[in-house]
């Protein structure tokens, strides 16, 4: 014999206990990924670049950056609307590497001191090869091409 009760259409208890603890994990997993505010600052425009740098066109290619001039021996300069930086790492040698941290991909905001250096979670580049130099970001930047022509710099 059935109970009445028993015989209710309708989810049973335990589906709506595990809705509810799936719902709920959920939203603090939601919670847990927020920034924490540098990284709306140094995004501009959540410019993530793909590790294999394949297919796409990159920003920039081929449009003229600027004077080498402008560019001091042992540093650099970070050109944001291109999501690229060059540096000088010795008088005549010029580098040029994607401005998009590896870590979590925000805009690399300066070139101090020997290094390329991102605001968001103070990850460290070198300025001779785009290597990590602390911070947490594990991968280095990614290499771009750079020609000098006269004093012009061009990306290629």
């Amino acid at each position: 014999m059935t109970h009445p009760a028993s015989a209710q259409a309708g989810p049973a208890r335990r589906t709506v206990v595990a809705t509810a603890g799936v719902c709920g994990l959920a939203a603090l997993l939601a919670a847990c990924g927020g920034s924490d505010g540098k990284e709306e600052n140094a995004k501009e425009g959540n410019a993530k670049e793909s590790e294999s740098g394949g297919g796409a066109a990159r920003p920039g290619a081929g449009a003229a950056l600027g004077k080498a001039a402008d560019i001091p021996e042992g540093g650099g300069k970070v050109f944001p609307d291109r999501k690229v930086v060059v540096t000088q790492p010795s008088k005549g040698e010029f580098k040029a590497f994607s401005a998009v941290c590896t870590h979590q991909g925000c805009l690399v905001k300066e070139v101090a001191n020997g290094t390329i250096n991102c605001p968001c979670h103070e990850s460290r580049f070198s300025v001779t090869d785009g290597s990590v130099r602390g911070g947490p970001a594990r991968q280095p930047l990614a290499a771009r091409r750079v020609s000098v022509d006269g004093d012009s710099l061009t990306l290629g």
